[in-house]
């Protein structure tokens, strides 16, 4: 299968002179410069112009001619673009030479700058804008990511001098080369019904616009995907892709796909062998991204997977990511209800969810009393042995323990959002627009705006989804408490492919002096005989690794006007 050129979009300051561009990208605006790159469905890029003014909206969105007219005239953009549902980028240009563009409330529609002699380009793909900035790799948000890739490193990205656009951010750029960032979201609070009708829009609205008029896929799986994959056929034909064992016919995932006989729904499924193992090679080689994706381990059965659907003539494919970060919460909340004095309510909800995790509430309650909202529910990870640079403080380190609940679940979705962006790059060098509707902005405000302690319940698995879809799903669907884990899978890929795995630990990681291969390995040994393990840090150094070797044997992307990076954005 013929890999297709990435897909990502960019633009540059206005005016003065012809700023840097990509070779090969289409032009939607020569002033100010704005371009597309790779093969985009057509109804995912929409311009607008009237006279001087111009707007255009860049990713799958709801927005309506009637829409777009008011977002070009309106003093303020976000008040118009910031209701729409999708997950998008939005730049409009202004006749007094301004540049607006509006960065996603989630953080799943990643953006990044990069001043250069003259002004500012800016781009959907670090991993392209870097040879902008020298092309390397940012050692230190490297070591963050290596000791939790939760918590990185804050304003930087993977890339050296290339630097992120906050989520929820509106990027000004001027005639003059100055750029300016102002936030334009923040969370709203509704009652829990208005919350939930808010949901239902900007989720069904999300799925519609990415299936209207094209041969879908989706997974079906666990609720989130099956949530989809019902809002998805009322649309149009679907298929629904369920995996499992090689051996297995029945129980599981399987059962509840066999379960749901709706119009428009049609289901098939991915036998897993011990050719789809974790660490498994494959005759794919993993593609660059702007970061290590979360699905480097399994990419042998992530990319069959993708090709499989891609020969059925699948041209996008519905993930239920994002799911799980949006309606399966920690307890963070009990510091809310200790801080207001509900103390009968706070040690009810501690030992509802200590019970339900085997675990003792005394650390919740105590974690609760003292405020310290982070680490509520979150498991402190020490930094890994084989890290050899001290990491740079990770961005949960630099606010209060005390954060709000909503502050601290807000900042752990978007970490979680703009990783997932990378498994869309995985995807997409296989032909296939991979999609992620929970992460869309629309979606998270909805959710976020409902009260937090209406949205956690130790005793209902994903409250707020099952009750706002209940018409929809199916009761098994709604009693279903929760998906298979396959940790097993991760220890026999390593037995399978310990030679090639412990090659990796000795590395360019090694070489750039991140990590000291010897207990890396030793831990890789411990994993391959079934021993108890830390996975998170194990499959950070690894991902990374391959990651490495991704960047290091792609081209880089081609400028028009070489140009060299000076300090970021301010």
């Amino acid at each position: 299968m013929k890999e297709r050129e990435a897909r990502w979009y960019g633009g540059s300051t206005p005016g003065s002179r012809p700023a840097a561009a990509p070779v090969g990208a289409r032009l939607l605006w020569s002033d100010p410069a704005v371009w597309v790159c790779g093969d985009w469905e057509p109804e995912h890029i929409q311009t607008v112009e009237f006279g001087d003014a111009k707007i255009a909206v860049l990713g799958p969105c709801s927005v309506s001619e009637h829409d777009l007219a008011r977002a070009l005239s309106c003093p303020d953009l976000a008040t118009v673009a910031g209701e729409w549902a999708g997950s998008h980028t939005v730049v409009r240009a202004q006749g007094d030479g301004r540049v607006e563009v509006l960065a996603d409330a989630a953080g799943a529609c990643p953006l990044y700058t990069v001043n250069v002699p003259g002004g500012v380009v800016w781009g959907s793909s670090s991993l392209a804008l870097s040879p902008l900035a020298g092309g390397g790799v940012d050692t230190e948000w490297l070591a963050a990511f290596l000791r939790d890739k939760h918590a990185p490193t804050a304003g930087r990205c993977a890339w050296a001098e290339v630097k992120p656009v906050p989520a929820g951010h509106l990027l000004t750029l001027h005639t003059a080369g100055r750029a300016s960032l102002s936030s334009w979201w923040k969370p709203v609070k509704r009652t829990l019904g208005d919350a939930s009708a808010a949901l239902r829009h900007a989720l069904g609205e999300g799925v519609r616009v990415r299936v209207e008029g094209g041969s879908v896929t989706t997974d079906l799986a666990g609720m989130d995907s099956t949530t989809l994959a019902l809002l998805a056929a009322q649309c149009g034909p679907i298929t629904g892709v369920t995996l499992h064992p090689e051996r297995a016919t029945h129980g599981g995932d399987l059962d509840y796909a066999r379960a749901l006989t709706v119009p428009g729904l049609h289901r098939t499924y991915f036998p897993l062998s011990a050719r789809h193992l974790p660490f498994t090679p494959t005759e794919v080689p993993l593609p660059a991204t702007d970061e290590p994706a979360p699905s480097t381990p399994v990419w042998s059965m992530f990319s069959h997977q993708l090709r499989v659907m891609a020969a059925a003539g699948s041209v996008s494919h519905l993930t239920g990511d994002g799911g799980d970060s949006l309606f399966l919460l920690a307890p963070t909340h009990l510091a809310s209800l200790a801080r207001h004095g509900r103390w009968l309510r706070m040690l009810g909800d501690a030992m509802d969810w200590a019970r339900l995790r085997r675990q003792s509430p005394l650390p919740l309650i105590s974690a609760a009393v003292r405020g310290n909202t982070a680490h509520i529910g979150r498991a402190v990870l020490l930094s890994p042995p084989w890290l050899k640079v001290p990491a740079v403080p990770a961005l949960s380190d630099h606010g209060p323990a005390s954060a709000d609940a909503d502050a601290v679940f807000l900042s752990s979705f978007r970490i979680v959002a703009r990783s997932a962006h990378a498994e869309i790059q995985l995807a997409d060098s296989l032909s296939i627009a991979l999609h992620n509707p929970y992460f869309d902005g629309a979606v998270l405000d909805a959710a976020l705006s409902a009260p937090h302690e209406q949205r956690f319940s130790a005793r209902r698995y994903k409250p707020m989804l099952a009750d706002t879809f209940a018409d929809l799903l199916p009761e098994a669907h709604r009693k279903r408490a929760a998906k298979g884990l396959f940790v097993g899978d991760f220890h026999e890929g390593l037995r399978v492919n310990l030679g090639r795995v412990l090659g990796l630990a000795d590395g360019r990681l090694a070489a750039l002096g991140i990590v000291n291969p010897v207990p890396l390995q030793a831990a890789i040994h411990a994993a391959a005989l079934g021993a108890r393990t830390i996975w998170p840090p194990l499959l950070s150094a690894l991902a990374a690794e391959a990651w490495l070797e991704a960047v290091e044997t792609t081209s880089a992307t081609k400028w028009e006007r070489p140009m060299s990076a000076s300090a970021g954005v301010r």
